[in-house]
């Protein structure tokens, strides 16, 4: 049996956590999708699911310790998707504040990003939330088969974006934590059902002013409780008591 250090092992619960409640709420497709965790301060080490996992099945020590360094990491029978490979080694390392690394092709936000020159409405309180913090890769290039790919989308998340709408593809969200970016997911796919959901009454939408938005920005990210390590640990309470093994 593999011992791992006690915070690999908290992060591999964490993100095991993180794919099942994904699974859960339909944010993902098929045994396409990626999360990922940066170990190490480079982003060089990073934990990834195996090539062909469903979100539902991942447990704690499914997850591969990938090394950038390493080629042979990406080849062989236990190898990651490439396409996953691709995107976050590249993000993890380029991009300092990108620990947790969430892609998913969730279904109101993809069809948010699937409308041409659309940008994220400051529509609810939950919207407000990533306030000045959503890159758009307006450029769908194909599949993330090539270095140039990661580094391209890599150089779109400058200046402490958080947030990517992929055109035509689907949504990434980065975080410190897998807490935090977990967190973040759920209220953008919240918020982004909320905007469909508006958008097709065909009404004259209230949008948030600006100087309110970036109130509400602010007032999220200095919430005076730790609302995303709360959020998650209620989530592993849950798997706790039906689904134990993820811990595994």
């Amino acid at each position: 049996m593999t011992t791992h250090s006690t915070q690999e092992q908290q992060a591999r619960i964490d993100l095991a956590t993180a794919f099942r409640w994904a699974a859960r709420y339909n944010y993902h497709e098929s045994i396409a999708n990626h999360f990922s965790f940066a170990l190490t301060e480079d982003g060089k080490q990073f934990l990834l699911q195996p090539q062909g996992m469903h979100f539902s099945q991942v447990k704690a020590s499914d997850l591969l310790l990938l090394d950038a360094d390493d080629p042979s990491t990406y080849t062989g029978d236990n190898a990651p998707d490439p396409t996953a490979w691709y995107l976050h080694a590249h993000l993890h390392q380029h991009l300092p504040h990108a620990k947790c690394i969430l892609h998913v092709h969730a279904p109101h936000s993809l069809a948010l990003a699937c409308l041409k020159d659309f940008e994220f409405l400051m529509l609810d309180q939950n919207a407000c939330r990533f306030h000045n913090r959503i890159a758009y890769d307006r450029d769908y290039n194909g599949l993330a088969l090539d270095d140039s790919e990661g580094e391209r989308v890599a150089s779109l998340m400058q200046d402490g974006k958080t947030i990517m709408f992929m055109g035509n593809h689907g949504i990434m969200v980065i975080g410190e934590t897998i807490a935090q970016a977990f967190d973040e997911l759920y209220y953008l796919e919240k918020a982004a059902e909320v905007q469909v959901l508006a958008l097709q009454t065909g009404h004259e939408l209230a949008i948030i002013p600006e100087e309110i938005a970036a109130k509400a920005e602010r007032q999220w990210n200095e919430y005076p409780t730790a609302f995303s390590e709360l959020h998650l640990n209620a989530l592993k309470g849950i798997l706790d008591k039906e689904e134990s093994e993820y811990k595994l």
